[in-house]
């Protein structure tokens, strides 16, 4: 098969009960732009919330989202379906890197996390992904998702603060989507919440529409250049440890659900998302990640071909050059944020204790509870120390605490027998 070719599903118009449309396969092109457009508004909740949340142009994350997502698509040699969205694992140190130096050198960053992101791709092509899960075992990996999100903590009080009517209207609203829809708009709910909240602001006359209205319809995205800061790439080391848990088990769930072997893939996958965040980086653009929302679409329509999501990432492309929307996308009012902030923040940290539950993590054994436990201490009071010009925050330090700790303790109680059975 080319790269740009699919066989024809049946007759293109419909799947039989028990049948999947596979990967190397599509329906009619009518059909498939229409799956294509649902991996759109899977994506987009998410993946414009970071450039709105940190300050970056929206318009410029969503160009590099599309192009990041055909180059995953050729990378993997078209056996891959996945869209790369915004990574909320940037949302702390991007936040940290502009209050310490600028966004400049924040994106500095961006692209430092994007280029280890590669190498480590690399290597995994070169000696596979064992080593991947001996540094990143379940407990080390959940920990570090839930200090990332909990980190994050004083920003959602602060945001909420801002507009604390319009905050609990978004907040109450996101989770009414979430109980009241078993299906998309369950998946889109802080994405559905942050449209009622708009609503009520702008109903409020709270929302600023000069911009809105100066701003032109169709223009090129705006493309910053990164600083290179030692000091601020370091802020973001623990993000490449996320990325790559992220990409590792992306694969594995599409390999379940498709019914094919892409362990192949594995380091192609990481090398590709390294490629996508760092070209992001590079023009001002948040870092990328594989996207579990469009898992979702896939099972939701049985459909894992990977021409939709050329679709997605065209699409992308597309809504990138208009100015006038991530106008409005930066009219987003505070406190509407703030409410945005408050559920996403507080999932990102559910979503590490969502990795221990589904991995079984033995909290029996004392040396798992100590690590896990000190570490989460350390990231959610940010606790940091400072030598010269390098800070090392809260979530480097519950990194390390994690990610060494683990194995040094974890060897301890092997060697001495105490480990729990």
């Amino acid at each position: 098969m080319s790269l740009l070719s699919w066989k024809l599903h049946g007759n293109g118009t419909s799947i039989a009960p028990g049948e999947v449309v596979s990967t190397d396969e599509r329906l009619s092109w009518p059909r498939t732009i229409g799956v294509g457009l649902q991996h759109i508004a899977a994506m987009f909740g998410a993946t414009f919330l970071v450039p709105v949340l940190t300050g970056l142009p929206p318009t410029t994350t969503l160009f590099f989202s599309g192009i990041g997502t055909i180059l995953f698509l050729i990378i993997t040699q078209n056996k891959l379906p996945s869209y790369l969205g915004s990574s909320f694992a940037f949302l702390a140190p991007i936040a940290a890197a502009v209050n310490k130096e600028s966004m400049a050198a924040a994106l500095g960053g961006v692209v430092a996390t994007g280029v280890l992101l590669a190498l480590v791709g690399l290597v995994a092509k070169m000696v596979g992904t064992g080593w991947i899960e001996w540094l990143l075992p379940p407990v080390v990996t959940g920990t570090i998702v839930m200090v990332i999100g909990f980190n994050l903590a004083g920003a959602a009080k602060g945001g909420l603060a801002s507009g604390p009517v319009l905050g609990t209207v978004t907040l109450l609203a996101i989770a009414f989507f979430a109980a009241f829809s078993r299906g998309f708009l369950g998946r889109i709910s802080i994405f559905m919440g942050l449209l009622v909240g708009y609503l009520v602001a702008f109903l409020m006359g709270d929302v600023k529409t000069d911009g809105i209205t100066s701003a032109k319809w169709f223009a090129a995205p705006t493309f910053t250049a990164p600083e290179f800061k030692m000091n601020v790439i370091i802020l973001f080391l623990p993000v490449v440890l996320v990325l790559v848990a992220e990409n590792v088990g992306h694969v594995k769930a599409v390999a379940t659900m498709t019914g094919k072997n892409l362990d192949d893939q594995m380091g192609n996958a990481l090398f590709a998302d390294g490629l996508a965040t760092t070209l992001a980086g590079s023009g001002g653009g948040s870092g990328t990640t594989t996207y579990a929302e469009n898992i979702g679409v896939m099972a939701a329509t049985r459909v894992y071909s990977t021409a939709a999501y050329w679709i997605a990432g065209f699409g992308a492309i597309v809504l990138s050059i208009s100015p006038k929307f991530g106008a409005v996308l930066s009219a987003i009012p505070g406190g509407v944020l703030g409410g945005v902030q408050v559920a996403l923040f507080g999932m990102i940290g559910i979503l590490g204790a969502k990795i221990w539950i589904e991995s079984k993590v033995n909290f029996a054994d004392s040396t798992n509870l100590v690590i896990a436990g000190s570490a989460i201490i350390i990231g959610i009071a940010d606790i940091s120390w400072t030598s010269g010009e390098f800070t090392f925050n809260g979530i480097i330090n519950a990194t390390l605490v994690a990610v060494i700790g683990y194995r040094v303790f974890h060897m301890i109680a092997k060697s001495r027998g105490t480990n729990a059975a």
